[in-house]
């Protein structure tokens, strides 16, 4: 009896740890969900809990199918939150009809200031988000077990103070200046994600004139392990060198769509501090980035059909399709605790392993 007993202890003993390090061995999960030219980047932290940024267009609710059917890959029964950027028809449009399809917990946004042509998409969230939503400033902090979100952008308002290790950025002197594009896009709720070494930065639609509210004269974000472009790639009216090259993302993921985004001259878009001299070239925006010190690699939503010789690797692009015939596959970065990730392309498999710096 004594022995069985000893027996049982030892079993319970030995596979205990087998049983701690499964639970612990859950990976921090980013899924980049194609809404062709919108925005939907589902997190899935260790922990199991969730956070979706934007949910598309309401086209015939194709991008909440897309998205739903995500959050089935990632085994979710419900969005613990949901993080609307700003109000624009490509990143809440789908919201109503992926409501229908799970359940979401808690809603954040940026408040109610909004442009009169806004307004009918910010009611139409208002009547989704119930009494759940949250308006969020600069400097909270957005509840996520084992993932620290830093709100460092509301409402066109940043964080007063530096975090992840920025600092004074000497590039603001000499650096340009463009005018600010459409308001909505300036009160853009911009998070960084932070999982050990592991960081991850979405401004979404966050354009030029703030980023630089952002980076100039103090960095306020620091170092970054992966970007997600601002604008979906249009780099006209967003990437500004001063926190490009203040941020040095290691891996560039950019949510364009077929024609929209990366490659689409912005012509509307002026200059400061150089009038007159905005490039519209096509290889523009992917050649900033591509030449960015530091950049490992850029990832795609879309092939730019509106630049197709200025395109990353066809094995890190997603989709080729114009939008009719688009499969609408995802890119998803799996990351470890030690902050070892892999970036994955969902149309043919093909992944790469990088080591957060």
């Amino acid at each position: 009896m004594l022995r069985s007993r000893l027996f049982l202890l030892l079993a319970a003993v030995l596979l205990a740890p087998a049983g701690g390090v499964n639970t612990q061995s859950r990976n921090l999960d980013i899924y980049w969900i194609d809404v062709e030219g919108g925005a939907a980047t589902l997190v899935v932290s260790p922990s199991g809990e969730s956070l979706l940024v934007d949910a598309g267009y309401p086209v015939d609710d194709r991008d909440a199918k897309r998205i739903y059917a995500v959050t089935q890959l990632a085994g979710l029964k419900k969005l613990d939150a949901f993080v609307l950027s700003h109000y624009h028809g490509d990143h809440v449009g789908g919201l109503p009809a992926l409501a229908k399809m799970i359940p979401i917990d808690r809603f954040y946004d940026h408040g109610d200031t909004v442009e009169e042509v806004d307004r009918p998409r910010l009611d139409l969230y208002k009547s989704v988000a119930g009494s759940k939503r949250t308006i969020v400033k600069p400097g909270d902090v957005i509840p996520m077990k084992g993932v620290r979100v830093d709100v460092v952008a509301s409402d066109a308002k940043f964080i007063a103070k530096p975090i992840n290790g920025g600092g004074p950025n000497t590039l603001c002197a000499s650096a340009e200046r463009r005018a600010a594009v459409t308001p909505e896009n300036g009160r853009t709720i911009g998070a960084l994600f932070t999982y050990g070494s592991f960081t991850f930065l979405n401004l979404t639609d966050l354009d030029w004139f703030n980023e630089m509210e952002l980076v100039c004269p103090v960095n306020k974000v620091g170092v970054v392990t992966i970007w997600q472009a601002d604008r979906h790639g249009n780099l006209w009216g967003a990437g500004a060198p001063a926190l490009l090259n203040a941020i040095k993302p290691q891996v560039i993921v950019v949510n364009n769509g077929p024609r929209k985004g990366l490659g689409q001259p912005e012509a509307a878009v002026k200059s400061i501090t150089n009038p007159g001299e905005v490039d519209l070239s096509p290889s523009y925006a992917y050649q900033k980035i591509a030449k960015l010190p530091g950049v490992q690699d850029i990832w795609q939503g879309h092939l730019s059909l509106a630049a197709k010789d200025h395109n990353t690797a066809e094995n890190l692009i997603a989709n080729f399709e114009e939008t009719a015939e688009c499969k609408g596959n995802w890119i998803k970065a799996s990351v470890e605790p030690s902050g070892r990730f892999t970036m994955t392309n969902g149309r043919n498999g093909f992944s790469k392993t990088y080591a957060a710096r």
